[in-house]
């Protein structure tokens, strides 16, 4: 994105230009006065002092008012455009962000989580800062706003994107010691893209103690694969002893529903031995009861599997930007009545009609150019990325098309 486009890094980048341009001026012209009169009343030619002091209004005019105007016009420069950056303009787009040791979270008028910011091109947006604990700062140097977030202070910035792409987010205030992982980004995207976005479900597939985990920012402190980090691991906690340090003795517990609710309300009570006392308190407003049992749940490995949605996955990798859903042909054969039709395919320099069944899905997915269909070009890349599992997900999506 060239950052001169965007009208908040417009505003701080004219005022930066404006000042430095001013100041290298000045620093040339003494620079070359200096050496001027270093050279001309150097002492092997004026061994003796000859200066005649005479004064000059003109002179003493000049360099009064000349810094006074140039220090003016950067206070007016400098007043003018902050005054922009505070001014939100009309029709903004609101999301809310809270700000925790160690994440993001950016919440959506209806009522949507996301710790990425997601955003329209060409639409401005006004971010509400939050901080749930300790002094924090919203600072992303593409759009060239920063600004502390104070816990019981409301603050806000604003911003408006003028291409797409992703652009990243850091904490500018030092607030412990994950303070340099607390990074994340804003993606903006095309209307078309974020018209598509909003209207796609808000689950993400994942059980709901993940969301609310990931919406929290849990996981940039605790991992899930049994690795070490900032917090204890949450990887198969189950039946576990642990070892904690309560009123100044060490007990050693066995993980349970009721120690976890606890560490979560009030985790200062029960410090696992070996941490820091750094996690804060996550209060009912923060999690629900509903978001408390889940996240519970899940860590104590009590949740079913998420049944895998095809549509969801065939969006994801793209393949609906080439195969229609409403019947129209466009670059691919269309996915709408696909379980009930057969094809002709060239295979091996034969054409041979097929019955699509699972079976001929499956070898399109994974080796698309040994069966080409009569009349589209071979541009089709394998999946062979994908679990059985997601495959078999896709199939059964589409043979119900």
């Amino acid at each position: 994105m060239n950052q001169l486009n965007n009208p908040t890094a417009q505003a701080v980048d004219n005022v930066l230009i404006y000042i430095f341009g001013f100041s290298l001026i000045l620093l040339l012209g003494i620079t070359a006065v200096t050496i001027y009169f270093v050279v001309k009343y150097r002492r092997s030619k004026y061994p003796e002092p000859t200066s005649q002091v005479e004064g000059s209004w003109l002179l003493e005019s000049i360099w009064t008012v000349l810094p006074i105007i140039i220090v003016m016009t950067m206070f007016w420069y400098g007043w003018t455009n902050y005054v922009g950056l505070r001014e939100i303009p009309a029709g903004a787009m609101e999301v809310k962000a809270t700000a925790r040791m160690w994440s993001w979270v950016f919440e959506y008028p209806d009522g949507r989580k996301e710790s990425k910011l997601y955003v329209p091109v060409n639409k401005p947006v006004k971010v509400q800062l939050y901080s749930a604990d300790v002094l924090h700062s919203f600072f992303v140097p593409a759009f060239r706003i920063k600004r502390d977030t104070v816990p019981d202070i409301e603050s806000y910035v604003w911003f408006q994107a003028t291409e797409p792409g992703s652009y990243d987010i850091f904490c500018a205030e030092y607030c412990g010691v994950g303070h340099a992982d607390m990074t994340t980004s804003i993606e903006v995207l095309s209307e078309e893209e974020f018209a598509e976005w909003s209207q796609s479900p808000q689950s993400s597939g994942d059980p709901r103690g993940l969301v609310v985990l990931n919406e929290q920012g849990c996981i940039g402190c605790h991992s899930l694969d049994g690795s070490e980090n900032i917090g204890p691991t949450l990887f198969e906690l189950a039946g576990n002893p642990r070892q904690i340090e309560k009123d100044g003795k060490t007990l050693e517990i066995t993980i349970d529903e009721d120690y976890l609710k606890r560490a979560i309300r009030d985790p200062e009570a029960e410090i696992t031995k070996g941490f820091d006392p750094m996690m804060p308190a996550y209060d009912e407003e923060t999690i629900s009861k509903e978001d408390l049992q889940a996240v519970v749940d899940y860590l104590l490995g009590k949740v079913a599997p998420v049944e895998l949605s095809g549509g969801k996955l065939l969006a994801e990798n793209g393949c609906i930007s080439c195969h229609s859903m409403d019947g129209s042909e466009e670059i691919a054969p269309t996915f709408m009545g696909i379980g009930e039709r057969q094809v002709t395919v060239e295979r091996d320099g034969k054409e041979v009609t097929l019955k699509v069944d699972a079976e001929y899905l499956r070898r399109a997915l994974l080796e698309p150019d040994a069966e080409m269909v009569k009349g589209f070009a071979p541009m089709m890349p394998a999946v062979d990325y994908l679990s059985e599992e997601e495959i078999d997900a896709i199939i059964n999506y589409l043979l119900k098309q």
